[in-house]
């Protein structure tokens, strides 16, 4: 009998499109004689829907309403290790419940679905999910955080401030001199819980990271400002596995017009570089990029070690993707920051080192499966009789 795999899309984030794309892609590409897939599309407004046209990339040029009047609603319910789809509104008479999933495998982008929200809700339930746990997936999207993790390990990593908007709004001036004196310009600013370039400026001068500042804090209320790169290269390297092993794929190289990677760069150029396979796709995938990168075969070791190091250290699990920035002059290398479900699921970097798509998404199964059966190990009551001798009669309670 086949494992029901549930590729959970959508969200309410500022990379609800992407995620759609990256889903409905990879659910091109599981092992139909492993898995029975069921795409679950979630809105913006944190409803969920199953149905034909949800699995269908087609159906959403028509508009989401279109979709959705053609498609079911449903709601989770968690039972002994699976998921439940319940009918919604539920029926009056008889069983609302319409399938059932054994893992769920979130395909998601950005703040409310990747940085942990969405993970706890799904352990809350008690059903098995592929990708980094509640933890690490909140760590993962706090870029100050994981730099802290990171520096505490030894890894490399720039100076950075971060400042909250309206501590800033009420003392301006003392953190723009804040960031001239410990750090100085060239700087980016970036919002502190975002990917795929949303809200990110560059700024040389006391005027321009000012304008910065207003322009990051328009996505998010904290905001990080780190010191630029002189003649960067950017680098970029995948991980799948977990605390115990993990690998790493092949570097890439972006190739961006203004050496920061926009937005639209990322998803609507439809790049003509390499795509790194055979296996076509939009996304990430469709990024023009240089596979392998532009580096000495030295500095690839470093960028796949540098890599698992920081994946394990943030005690991720399933595959994400690492963010390098070098100096092309001084060759100094840094690790910028981690996309914990990366755009694509970066598939587009495995096959140049023998790993099909089909077994990528293979592995994230099993290693969703096996921390599964690790956590079942874990013991979570502890028997105690404490509520025999407990009264509510007083007005100050029981707390001692």
């Amino acid at each position: 009998m086949n494992i029901k795999i549930g590729v959970l899309f959508g969200g309410k984030s500022v990379e609800h499109e992407v995620s759609i794309i990256s889903a409905l892609q990879a659910c091109q590409f599981f092992d139909r004689d492993k898995y029975d897939i069921l795409p679950i599309y979630m809105t913006k407004e944190n409803t969920f829907y199953i149905g034909e046209e949800i699995g269908r990339i087609e159906s959403y040029r028509d508009g989401i309403p279109a979709l959705l009047a053609k498609s079911q609603q449903v709601r989770f319910v968690g039972e002994k290790g699976r998921l439940l789809l319940e009918r919604m509104p539920a029926k009056r008479f008889g069983s609302s419940i319409l399938d059932r999933v054994d893992v769920v495998f979130p395909i998601v982008h950005g703040t409310n679905v990747e940085d942990g929200a969405l993970q706890g809700f799904l352990k809350t339930l008690g059903a098995p999910f592929v990708g980094c746990d509640v933890l690490a997936s909140a760590v993962g999207m706090d870029k100050y955080v994981m730099k802290m993790i990171w520096k505490d390990n030894g890894l490399p990593v720039l100076p950075c401030l971060r400042i909250d908007h309206k501590r800033y709004l009420k003392n301006s001036d003392a953190f723009l001199d804040r960031v001239e004196a410990a750090i100085g310009y060239p700087v980016i600013v970036k919002p502190i819980n975002l990917g795929s370039s949303v809200g990110i400026r560059k700024a040389v001068d006391r005027e321009e990271l000012a304008e910065a500042l207003d322009y990051a804090f328009q996505f998010a209320g904290r905001v990080l400002v780190e010191q630029a790169v002189p003649n960067l290269k950017e680098i970029n390297c995948s991980v799948i596995g977990d605390y115990e092993n993990a690998d790493a794929s092949e570097c890439e190289e972006p190739v961006s017009r203004d050496r920061i990677l926009t937005y639209e760069e990322k998803y609507l150029s439809g790049g003509s570089g390499k795509q790194g396979g055979k296996q076509g796709g939009e996304g990430m995938a469709s990024l023009s990029r240089k596979i392998p990168a532009d580096i000495t075969p030295e500095e690839r070791e470093k960028v796949r070690t540098l890599a698992v190091e920081a994946y394990q250290a943030l005690d991720c699990c399933g595959l994400s993707r690492i963010d390098f920035m070098m100096n092309s002059e001084t060759r100094e290398i840094w690790i910028n920051e981690i996309n914990t479900i990366p755009g694509s699921l970066a598939f587009y970097l495995w096959e140049p080192v023998g790993v099909p798509y089909k077994e990528l998404l293979s592995r994230m199964v099993a290693l969703a499966l096996k921390r599964e059966r690790e956590n079942g190990e874990i013991s979570y009551s502890f028997d105690t009789n404490i509520l025999s001798g407990v009264s509510l009669g007083g007005a100050k309670g029981s707390k001692r």
